[in-house]
């Protein structure tokens, strides 16, 4: 028989590992719940098991999950990211359960959850980091603690929760009568999205470049890097554009950085896929900031540049065998831009558009493109879940070609129902900053002008608007 893999996930990221899965030659269990019925992760997996009506309390649980492995013969889960996939409580459920989980051990997910644990691990292994404090004491120590940090390294700083991750449970701090206000809220909310209220702080990197590393590590000893990303284009933490890899120049420093996540990763005692993150600031000084124990959404940027199939390989190192490839073998070729096509007003702060159908639905594609997504035409979008519908990305040989691609893909992608963040897109891919490659974590802010846009008015746009009115006026037939 067929060993069959739970996918303990949803959406894009269900239906990426689903494809995986099958490739490898085993069958992909997907669960679901009442609000993602008509979703297409649950029609293309091999079986699909109901946890419940949820919304997201039965996707969260870790019970419910186990059960639902364990009843269709499941011998591994596969998290994905998000939801359970940092969770330590539920790597450890699955081993206990006798489940291959797919990612790192519960002890490792813990250590590096805790981002206090984590710096220590790297202060060990000499991994240069922003200055920052331990956990901060309860009450007024942990005030005083905080206030002394501050007068000794100067505003801004960054009041983080230890157990933070995906941009949470992060907030600027900028004076001291905003650090003793804004502590017991951070604390509040800590506890509330990680049931931890520990909260630290590190200096503020003031615009710094986010580039991270793709790491790989097996049980036999072998860690080697894919390369690195370039996350700066952010709002609120939550990162926006993707690209692979980062357009530093200075290939030295760029090898160091490889260098030293590998080092990172090493000291950490890290097995399966990870990605470790650094801030670089305007004099090219970088430093550790986390790592991510799962597979990244802009993982595909990655393996548009390198050829190598993460989540394939996540798959087998589970499973114990060896990477198939060193580091030798690993040649990065071209560029590759990941957007993230969100049912979203940018205009309206990026409010979701959930509850709206998808009455027209024309995507993109041909050479050096990929799609990965869910969506379809007729698809009514959940209130209740993550507004991602589809995320595109384009791989060139050069970076002019990559942003051609780019432009190309997003004037003939044709989404009509809900907002979506497609023009929000086209303003930025046509923008100077962005098309010379100059850009930080202060490029959304510093350029509001890529919020100044009309809506589609090519022609393609023009089609799926007439097809809209036509599709609604045949299913409300006495509406004005």
């Amino acid at each position: 028989m067929k060993k069959k893999i739970l996918v303990a996930n949803r959406g894009e990221i269900a239906i990426r590992l689903t494809r995986a899965i099958q490739e490898l030659g085993y069958e992909a269990i997907a669960v679901y719940e009442t609000p993602d019925e008509m979703s297409r992760h649950i029609r293309i997996a091999d079986e699909a098991v109901l946890l419940g009506d949820g919304p997201r309390s039965d996707y969260l649980n870790i019970e419910k999950v186990i059960r639902a492995a364990k009843r269709s013969g499941a011998c591994a889960i596969h998290p994905g990211y998000g939801f359970l996939a940092e969770n330590p409580f539920f790597a450890k459920a699955c081993e206990k359960a006798g489940l291959v989980f797919i990612g790192p051990t519960s002890d490792i997910i813990a250590n590096l959850g805790n981002k206090v644990v984590a710096r220590r691990i790297m202060a060990e292994a000499g991994i240069p980091m922003v200055p920052g404090t331990a956990t901060l004491r309860q009450g007024r120590e942990g005030v005083a603690e905080a206030l002394d940090f501050a007068a000794r390294y100067g505003y801004p700083v960054m009041l983080k929760a230890t157990s933070g991750g995906g941009g949470r449970g992060i907030r600027r701090i900028e004076s001291d009568s905003q650090m003793k206000e804004q502590i017991p809220v951070a604390r509040a909310e800590a506890l509330a999205a990680f049931n931890d209220d520990s909260v630290y702080l590190e200096k503020v990197v003031v615009n710094p470049k986010h580039v991270e590393v793709q790491i790989l590590a097996d049980s036999h000893g072998n860690t080697v890097h894919l390369g690195t990303r370039d996350c700066s284009i952010q709002r609120r933490n939550q990162k926006l554009i993707e690209i692979a890899p980062s357009m530093i120049k200075n290939k030295e420093l760029i090898d160091e950085i490889c260098d030293t996540a590998v080092k990172a990763a090493k000291a950490a005692k890290y097995l399966n896929a990870g990605t470790v993150e650094f801030l670089i600031d305007h004099d090219m000084n970088y430093y550790f900031m986390e790592i991510n124990t799962r597979v990244q959404v802009e993982h595909t940027v990655t393996e548009m540049i390198t050829g190598i199939d993460i989540v394939r390989n996540q798959i087998n190192i589970a499973f114990g065998k060896p990477l198939s490839f060193t580091q030798d073998d690993v040649q990065i070729r071209g560029h590759a831009i990941e957007v993230r096509i969100n049912a979203e007003d940018p205009k309206n702060d990026f409010m979701p558009e959930g509850g709206k159908k998808v009455s027209v639905y024309r995507s993109t594609g041909g050479f050096g493109v990929r799609l990965d997504g869910f969506v379809y035409q007729g698809y009514i979008i959940p209130e209740v879940y993550d507004s991602l519908l589809v995320k595109l990305t384009v791989h060139g040989f050069t970076w002019d070609e990559t942003v051609g691609r780019l432009k190309r893909c997003l004037k003939n992608f044709a989404i009509r129902g809900p907002k979506t963040t497609i023009p929000f897109y086209v303003n930025i891919a046509n923008e100077k900053d962005f098309v010379t490659g100059n850009f930080d974590t202060s490029y959304i802010e510093t350029h509001p002008h890529i919020f100044h846009y009309d809506e589609d008015s090519s022609e393609v746009g023009k089609l799926a608007r007439f097809v809209a009115v036509l599709q609604h006026r045949r299913e409300n037939p006495f509406a004005r």
